[in-house]
């Protein structure tokens, strides 16, 4: 079967924080950051892919680095760096829409599956355009092994 040729390109999705998003300290909940996280990841990964052939397999590193408020609006961009023979590896990061500063970034790993959930090939080679995907391609392959 031919290779399809992928090159990392961003998918945006925002989310509005609203009172139900929050844990005790008034502050974005940890568990909705991660519901919201692996679901801009596996956005990204079924633009390559049919949804329904598409599981999430490991959150590596979701890393923090400032807490979020309600009524903050965030925007996660996410994007498909690596791929292996079943696996598709998403890396996100989380912004407030009105700054840069990254909240939350991090990797998900998807795999590729048949009807009964077994790794099916799904024939993507990514390759990275510019250096900084060339850097998360690196880091992504990484992950295989940790």
């Amino acid at each position: 079967m031919n290779k399809t040729v992928h090159h990392p390109v961003g998918n945006i999705t925002m989310r509005l924080i609203k009172s139900e998003d929050l844990n005790h300290h008034g502050t974005l909940f940890a568990g909705r950051t991660a519901e919201w996280f692996i679901e801009s990841g596996f956005i990204a990964a079924t633009a390559l892919l049919d949804p329904r052939s598409v599981v999430c397999l490991k959150v590596h590193g979701m890393y923090f680095t400032s807490p979020a408020k309600p009524g903050e609006v965030l925007k996660f961009n996410s994007k498909i760096v690596y791929t292996g023979r079943s696996s598709l590896v998403a890396h996100i990061t989380v912004c407030k829409a009105t700054c840069s500063k990254t909240l939350v970034e991090g990797f998900v790993t998807f795999i590729h599956v048949d009807e009964e959930t077994r790794p099916l090939p799904h024939n993507i080679v990514t390759e990275p355009l510019n250096e900084n995907d060339r850097l998360l391609y690196e880091q992504a392959a990484g992950l295989k092994k940790s």
